[in-house]
């Protein structure tokens, strides 16, 4: 594993087409949207898809979701305990912390990259072999990845659309066969994802630059195999990505002022990606590696 070679930034612009790029469960699983109305996707939510496409990379993930479990693990503390250098520790009166997070970091891609909190209690009344108890053990690690929440380009605008069921799904559950639902979609938006790697939390972690290659891969390929009622397949899509790769651990240039550099036209009502002009320029910065799709 190579170490990273400076800090990355990069920005994302994805376009959403009669989809529900977030619902929000809080508010009938319309798609979040701030006061402004400006569409928003939560950071959790990008990460989960950067874990998707990870763990479709074959690489090993720890937060899965349970649909995608590929070792059949339950719980989070399944899987740790399914480490058999981490069940190890768990199992001591006093884990050593710092060896716990070492070993979690290298075991799994999404630990290094965005850092976890471990917190499980003692095992109840269990004893080792030297006949102690485990006091269980509460671990947080600081991942060098970092993601904001993306917000769209233009306010969205929002359609509903009622669907009803075609048939009972249990005879005792009291409803009709025809009760009526409701759908959510964003009509047309492009959303800005903007993240950044840091490279002191990198050499904590172990975070390499085949780790930074591969999330750049997981961003352009964000939403495949990501389909759903909500977000049929090509409904949502990647269409620039934009990949600084410093020479430097701190540059002079920093994250908030290579996002201020971003000269994007306002559109009322957009329909197409093509109708924003998106230019970049910051001056004394590394130029970006900039892929179009």
């Amino acid at each position: 594993m190579t170490e990273l070679k400076g800090k990355i930034d990069f920005t994302a612009f994805i376009a959403a087409t009669n989809a529900n790029p977030n619902g929000d469960p809080l508010n009938g699983n319309r798609p979040r949207t701030d006061l402004d109305g400006y569409g928003e996707m939560s950071d959790v939510c990008i990460k989960r898809k950067i874990r998707n496409r990870l763990q479709d990379m074959g690489q090993k993930v720890f937060v899965q979701s349970d649909e995608r479990s590929d070792d059949g693990c339950k719980s989070l503390k399944d899987r740790a305990k399914k480490c058999e250098k981490l069940d190890n520790e768990l199992k001591k009166s006093k884990p050593d912390k710092d060896e716990f997070a070492k070993i979690a970091c290298g075991e799994w891609i999404d630990v290094r990259s965005f850092g976890q909190v471990f917190a499980f209690k003692k095992e109840g009344g269990k004893k080792n072999d030297n006949n102690e108890k485990s006091n269980g053990i509460s671990v947080g690690i600081r991942g060098p990845v970092s993601i904001w929440q993306a917000k769209s380009l233009s306010p969205v605008e929002i359609s509903s659309m009622q669907i009803t069921k075609s048939v009972n799904g249990d005879e005792t559950d009291g409803k009709g066969s025809d009760t009526m639902g409701i759908k959510h979609m964003v009509d047309f938006a492009v959303y800005k994802i903007v993240g950044s790697v840091n490279v002191q939390l990198a050499e904590k972690t172990g975070f390499s630059q085949e780790d930074a290659d591969l999330l750049k891969k997981a961003l352009e390929t964000l939403f495949e195999n990501d389909a759903s009622s909500s977000r049929p397949e090509g409904s949502m899509e990647v269409r620039k990505l934009y990949w600084w790769q410093h020479e430097e651990k701190t540059p002079a240039v920093s994250s908030a002022k290579i996002q201020r550099g971003f000269k994007i036209n306002a559109v009322d009502n957009p329909k197409s990606f093509e109708e924003y002009d998106i230019d970049w320029y910051v001056d004394g910065c590394v130029e970006p590696e900039i892929e179009e799709f």
